[in-house]
């Protein structure tokens, strides 16, 4: 029988954001560092580096957030390489001071200087060709970058409150638009080139290590993008293009208030009737950056959550139909041999559970999840398949030593019982090598659970906006042969090396 590609062989690998990387400009980037970190994934026989969406940031500096589904965040274009290029002198970039505090990220000095940087290295630029070269590749570049250059042009105006004919995308606005906007759309189209090359390279020096990259898409987008803006009609807008509903999620034991997300809702009738295009075509764009790919909130592709536009809880919200299995078999005609990981925790019913086993992709599997008393459900290790992807947490979570201190009592027995330890401090390491063991294909830990950090290393805290969200950031001598060859013996003992068969697919 012939090896079904959509499936993990039984790996692992580290999960760590692109911006956790240490770097001296304030945020991680595609340079040396990265290079570094792979070379570490290497040493410690990791098959998979797993990362949050590279798109550009906005409200709340989430990278669920973005003004695009396709652009990449030009905060990650490495500074040195384009030194090295001859793009930038030292002096432009080198001594200017990126953060208030090495180890979080300050997004707030980096906005304000480092588009004033790569504006230096586009003026220098004169590869005129490989930029048009990139347009004809990267259709929806031109769109987004004007979208960009106009948002930026009106101090950062939401382009649902712009003038009526460039809202509506009258053809004359947008010619003027784009004549007065000239260079500025060409920078940002730029910035795009400069992201997707240095991607490119990274990528490629990665699958030469042995390492695949896991990328990861939110089902939603943001309502102030240049995917919404160019194309309301297949989103549920009424005819001053605000939303009539949002998504989010139903009060539940974590919240009782439950999650106000605000993205808007997708029309999926109208989304039927053109195949899913759009949807097709972002995949296809994410299998050219990734080698397997996570769909966020993948529950939601079976019946989704929609509260009423402006609405401060979701208590009011309602479940409604989504595409189900039409959608995932345009998907696997469209995209057949492509690994993908279903995020399907939260509420589950059923007919999602249904959807899951029709695609055939692994779901995941939380470890935390298992022992919090608060979760409803079955997450015990023992029930965990094969085509399953388990992490002992994710970005949303806590790490393991913090979850160990801010958990329940009852919560932190139940695991210490299931486990078999003595010590709350013995806790943490023991659920990673309870993480490893598992039936599951492939395992996935945090960085932080390595390092064995506390809640100071968290990246999210979800239903908050919160100073640290997303800001913990990768010491520079964080990184040694001694963790390497650690958590290699770990992987080699649990039977999840490069080197191993993998077991049946």
């Amino acid at each position: 029988m012939a090896p079904d590609r959509t499936r993990f062989v039984r790996s692992s690998g580290i999960l760590l954001p692109v911006s956790c990387l240490p770097s001296p400009y304030g945020i991680g980037s595609l340079g040396k560092a990265a290079r570094k970190w792979i070379d570490f994934l290497d040493e410690a026989d990791q098959s998979f580096w797993q990362i949050l969406p590279l798109g550009p940031t906005c409200y709340g500096n989430s990278p669920y957030q973005s003004p695009s589904a396709f652009a990449g965040n030009p905060s990650y274009i490495d500074l040195d390489t384009l030194y090295e290029e001859g793009l930038l002198k030292k002096a432009e970039f080198k001594d200017l001071n990126w953060s208030r505090t090495k180890k979080l990220i300050d997004y707030d000095t980096i906005g304000r200087k480092r588009e004033g940087v790569l504006h230096k290295a586009f003026e220098r630029f004169k590869g005129d060709d490989a930029i048009e070269a990139f347009k004809a590749q990267s259709p929806w570049a031109e769109e987004y970058a004007l979208f960009m250059a106009i948002r930026e042009s009106i101090g950062m105006l939401a382009w649902t409150d712009w003038d009526e004919p460039l809202r509506k995308r009258q053809k004359a606005a947008l010619l003027s638009a784009g004549n007065e906007l000239k260079e500025e759309v060409r920078f940002h189209i730029f910035m795009q080139y400069m992201f997707t090359r240095q991607w490119q390279a990274l990528h490629a020096y990665a699958n030469a290590k042995g390492v695949e990259i896991i990328g990861d898409i939110p089902i939603y987008i943001a309502l102030d993008s240049a995917d919404v803006w160019a194309e309301p009609g297949l989103f549920q807008l009424d005819k001053n293009s605000i939303p009539t509903g949002v998504a989010g999620c139903p009060p539940d034991s974590f919240s009782a208030k439950g999650q106000v997300w605000g993205n808007p809702l997708y029309d999926w009738k109208v989304m039927a009737k053109t195949g899913y295009d759009w949807w097709i075509r972002r995949l296809k764009h994410s299998f050219e950056l990734f080698d397997a790919l996570r769909i966020d909130h993948f529950r939601g592709l079976e019946d989704y959550y929609a509260i009423p536009y402006g609405a401060i809880t979701a208590k009011d919200g309602k479940w409604k139909p989504g595409p189900g299995k039409d959608f995932i078999s345009a998907v696997k005609a469209a995209l057949p041999d492509r690994r993908v990981i279903a995020e399907d925790l939260g509420y589950l019913t059923e007919s999602v559970k249904e959807l899951v086993a029709f695609s055939g992709y692994p779901s995941m599997k939380v470890l935390q999840f298992a022992f919090d008393t608060r979760v409803t459900g079955e997450y015990r290790p023992f029930t965990y398949g094969k085509n399953s992807v388990v992490y002992p947490g994710t970005h949303d979570n806590d790490t393991l030593k913090g979850w160990c201190k801010a958990a329940t009592e009852a919560s932190v027995k139940k695991a210490m019982d299931y486990i078999g330890v003595d010590r709350v401090s013995e806790l943490p390491a023991a659920m990673l090598r309870v993480t490893m063991q598992c039936n599951s294909d492939l395992a996935v830990i945090l960085m932080q659970d390595w390092l064995g950090l506390g809640s100071e290393a968290r990246i999210n805290t979800p239903s908050t906006v919160c100073g640290r969200n997303w800001r913990w950031r990768l010491g520079e001598n964080d990184l040694n042969n001694r963790l390497a060859a650690s958590i290699s013996h770990m992987t080699s003992l649990y039977g999840r090396s490069r080197s191993a068969d993998g077991g049946e697919t």
